[in-house]
């Protein structure tokens, strides 16, 4: 009887705290979503010229920004809308999206029915009405044509003829953070680099025995284990040779002399990170990591410190980019003309893709990074987060004089005093005994 009341009580405890930490998350996202609407939104709607911004939703198809909006339920179209009517706050409402998570979160002014979309624009008049579409970004790119064809049946050709794409509005809106932001931000990369870290050691792998797929299932199991979310799949748990990547995340069996890497990320409440770990498998009588491994490691370091002390707000990201690379030449390293393309000298060669990140693990603000063109041209603002990502080549006698790829990245934020880091960042290769 004494073990059965116990058991009950050790249930009812573990739900008691799930509750707890489930609320504690939702006011958490609560809190971002009203310092946003708050200081952000007047801020960047007034930046791009928008009056109203309508983001549409359908059940079962949701705009990417669903959960910045604060969710809520869609019985079957659904609109928040937000409209500048001067002063300095932008007015909120939901039409025909409801729930109580969303009105008990206090961030919208007005609650109706989605048949309502057509007075309620035509009482307020915008003059320019920002939708969520969008060929270069596909976090701004919500709503589908046929979505585009109701509105604009809806409203008449009066207003569709006023449509813009909000898509630059929700790069400003996202990209841009408020504090709660940030801290929410940082207890998500404490849990991303330790979980990459552990998954890195001799607590999860025995060289011989565990596969790079046993390390990428523990690491998801993790995920499971803290709630959280990733935007990358399977982590990337891969082995690095002479002849590059031998395999990702597969059956392939971890072997001594093994130089791993992990590429990976997760989400918590919105926000979601993206980070890589490198690691060193010994070999019998080995205690240290090779001098040449170790030695690319430590130009790799070099870089990211150069990185580090060169980027600064005020700029676009073209401009920044610019500047990392003559920084890094004037260093003595040598800019790759693409990537994977690198030389066969004796020079550390390198390319940087500093993405934008945080509600997703490539986010949608300023990104100082090849394969995000379009956003090569947004200005580096205070509070944007980055990923300082990297890759440098550097011959490994060990290896006959061919060149390892070290892959840095860690997440950071821009201040007004340049790139601060969030977190305990890559410090060395970890070592595998």
């Amino acid at each position: 009887m004494r073990l059965t009341f116990t058991l009950l009580l050790l249930i009812f405890l573990s739900i008691s705290l799930t509750g707890q930490e489930a609320h504690r998350r939702w006011r958490k996202m609560n809190q971002i979503r009203n310092d946003k609407f708050d200081l952000i939104l007047p801020e960047v709607m007034r930046e791009n010229n928008i009056d109203m911004w309508i983001i549409m939703n359908r059940e079962g198809r949701f705009d990417p920004l669903y959960p910045d909006m604060g969710e809520g339920y869609v019985g079957s179209t659904g609109y928040y809308v937000f409209t500048d009517r001067g002063g300095d706050r932008i007015e909120r409402a939901a039409l025909g999206i409801s729930g109580y998570l969303l009105k008990e979160g206090g961030a919208y002014d007005y609650f109706g029915s989605e048949l309502e979309l057509k007075d309620y624009v035509a009482e307020r008049d915008p003059q320019r009405i920002g939708l969520n579409y969008s060929r270069s970004i596909g976090g701004a790119d919500g709503l589908s044509y046929s979505g585009y064809l109701e509105l604009t049946e809806i409203l008449g050709e009066t207003y569709a003829a006023r449509f813009v794409s909000a898509e630059k509005l929700v790069s400003d809106f996202r990209s841009r953070r408020v504090a709660s932001e940030i801290a929410v931000y940082g207890e998500a990369c404490d849990l991303a680099y330790q979980i990459a870290e552990k998954a890195l050691s001799n607590e999860v792998i025995t060289p011989g025995i565990t596969t790079l797929e046993d390390v990428a299932w523990w690491m998801k199991e993790q995920l499971f284990k803290h709630n959280l979310g990733s935007s990358f799949g399977m982590p990337s748990v891969y082995v690095t040779g002479v002849r590059g990547i031998l395999a990702t995340s597969t059956d392939r069996i971890i072997q001594r002399g093994d130089v791993l890497m992990i590429d990976w990320g997760v989400g918590l409440m919105n926000m979601y990170t993206d980070m890589k770990r490198m690691a060193y498998v010994l070999q019998e009588g080995e205690t240290e990591v090779p001098a040449g491994i170790q030695h690319a490691f430590d130009e790799a370091v070099k870089v990211r410190d150069i990185i580090k002390k060169t980027i600064k707000p005020g700029v676009t990201a073209r401009q920044a980019e610019d500047a990392v690379y003559e920084a890094l030449t004037a260093a003595g390293f040598n800019k790759m003309k693409g990537f994977n393309q690198f030389t066969e000298g004796d020079v550390t060669d390198v390319i940087i893709g500093c993405h934008s990140v945080g509600n997703w693990g490539h986010g949608v603000g300023p990104s100082i990074a090849f394969f995000n063109p379009v956003r090569l041209g947004f200005e580096i603002k205070p509070s944007n987060l980055l990923s300082i990502e990297f890759f440098a080549y550097t011959k490994v006698p060990e290896w006959g004089g061919k060149k390892l790829r070290v892959p840095l990245e860690d997440d950071a934020i821009v201040t007004s005093r340049g790139i601060e880091w969030l977190y305990p960042v890559n410090p060395r290769v970890l070592v595998i005994k």
